[in-house]
């Protein structure tokens, strides 16, 4: 049996226990969570060094600021560690944590769980089969309107807090898998509705190195049915749509996501021919039972990190950039 130690037994947390109960072979040691509360019956220790002890793998599903200290002591410790998104709360923390895995030869899988959604696979496929074309212009959406009992939690106000870190990388990681790197990016940021710190609607526009302009609209304070969660069914908490969050397009054809359909027209491009269009049916999962399942195989030495420390790099600084362009009125780039 697999002994995975948990770190952080909150909303994101609990979900992973309900995941891990359906993994096979694969099994609680112990909970590291300094406001469990004392009925609650979960084992738990009350230090990282002692959860590292009674494990083979670590799930660091703790508040971003953490993801550093605590994930270089587990990889220091030789320890494979699943971190949840966003890889750490800056750049510079995150390339920390990448270069300690590099410097240890230690596993870090990113707990950014839709690439391990069939349709993702699937809309891989289709993108790098060139079935498209030459990929232009892409768009991913993101309104997610939350209640105000969200907020209810101070923290979540503050400035690094916004769904910018919290949603928003998630859809970059996703499209940068699909479409490549985002090299530039220019932005605006509003906070109009609660007047927090933290920034409420969010317009970006990317370059891809390959050279394809994209569009990422982002809000928490819209109410829409236009987001990866209200559309790709993945949890069951939110009532499933059947809108699209992601259009992609190419010189041939585009892909709407999660629906996964594709717009094309036989005889190439003709804006005075029907467009037809072709939808590709795909299982339905459990992504983070899926998740646990990869982590078990990377634990076993058996995969590599399907999303990896440099991934989760990649996104966080892509965030960071949207987040400077939107403050400063300039173009960011990045390496």
């Amino acid at each position: 049996m697999m002994r995975i130690g948990l770190a952080g037994a909150g909303l994101v947390g609990r979900r992973h226990l309900d995941a891990m109960a359906r993994v096979r072979g694969m099994a609680l040691s112990a909970v590291l969570d300094p406001v469990m509360a004392d009925d609650d019956p979960l084992p738990r220790v009350q230090s990282l060094a002692d959860l590292i002890a009674q494990s083979d793998g670590i799930i660091l599903a703790t508040p971003n600021h953490t993801h550093r200290p605590m994930a270089e002591e587990v990889l220091r410790a030789g320890l494979p560690v699943l971190v949840e998104k966003p890889l750490a709360d800056t750049s510079d923390n995150a390339r920390h944590i990448a270069n300690t895995a590099a410097e240890t030869g230690t596993p870090v899988l990113v707990g950014h769980h839709r690439r391990h959604n069939p349709l993702i696979a699937k809309a891989k496929e289709i993108v790098d089969s060139a079935a498209l074309g030459a990929i232009t212009t892409v768009h991913g959406n993101c309104w997610l309107p939350k209640p105000d009992s969200y907020y209810d939690q101070a923290w979540r106000q503050a400035a690094g807090a916004g769904p910018l870190f919290i949603n928003l990388i998630h859809d970059v990681d996703v499209l940068m898998y699909l479409c490549g790197p985002i090299v530039a990016v220019q932005a605006f940021e509003a906070n109009a509705q609660r007047q927090a710190a933290a920034e409420e609607v969010v317009a970006a526009t990317v370059r891809f190195a390959s050279g394809a302009l994209g569009t990422l609209n982002l809000s928490d304070t819209a109410l829409g049915p236009w987001s990866w969660e209200l559309t790709a069914g993945e949890n069951p908490a939110y009532p499933k749509t059947e809108q699209s969050s992601y259009l992609i397009g190419g010189t041939h054809g585009s892909l709407a996501l999660p629906n996964l359909t594709v717009w094309s027209q036989e005889n190439g491009p003709d804006w005075w021919a029907p467009i037809s269009t072709t939808r590709y049916p795909v299982d339905s999962i459990d992504t983070l039972v899926a998740q646990l399942e990869h982590f078990s195989q990377v634990i076993a030495g058996r995969a590599q990190p399907r999303v990896s420390a440099q991934d989760g790099l990649r996104a966080v600084s892509v965030i960071e950039a949207i987040k400077q362009a939107a403050q400063t009125g300039q173009t960011v780039t990045l390496e």
